[in-house]
């Protein structure tokens, strides 16, 4: 099943998510290869695909776990959450209907 991962960042998390960013990919890149990821990206702070300084609010991610429990496992362990960008992540599930 898939499940949303709707994470929001901490104020003035840009730095921060800059430095982490290649080991919160790998775990991405990880689900991509095995077929999993349905979709992945950042919120950006201000209406703009490259929002500069502004940074991010949040980050959302849909993909396939066996359950809740291991989708917010997953969750719990992103690199962005251990170096202080999220402040906090939600997971539920996700019923994917279009396209």
């Amino acid at each position: 099943m898939f499940y949303m991962i709707y994470s929001e960042d901490v104020q003035a998390s840009l730095s921060k998510r800059l430095a982490s960013r290649p080991a919160h990919l790998a775990r991405l890149e990880q689900l991509k290869s095995a077929g999993r990821l349905l979709l992945a990206g950042p919120l950006p702070a201000i209406d703009s695909l490259e929002p500069g300084e502004a940074g991010f609010t949040g980050s959302l991610v849909v993909a396939e776990f066996e359950s809740l429990t291991e989708a917010q496992a997953w969750a719990d362990a992103d690199p962005y959450l251990a170096a202080g960008v999220y402040a906090r992540s939600t997971v539920k599930p996700f019923k994917k209907v279009l396209p």
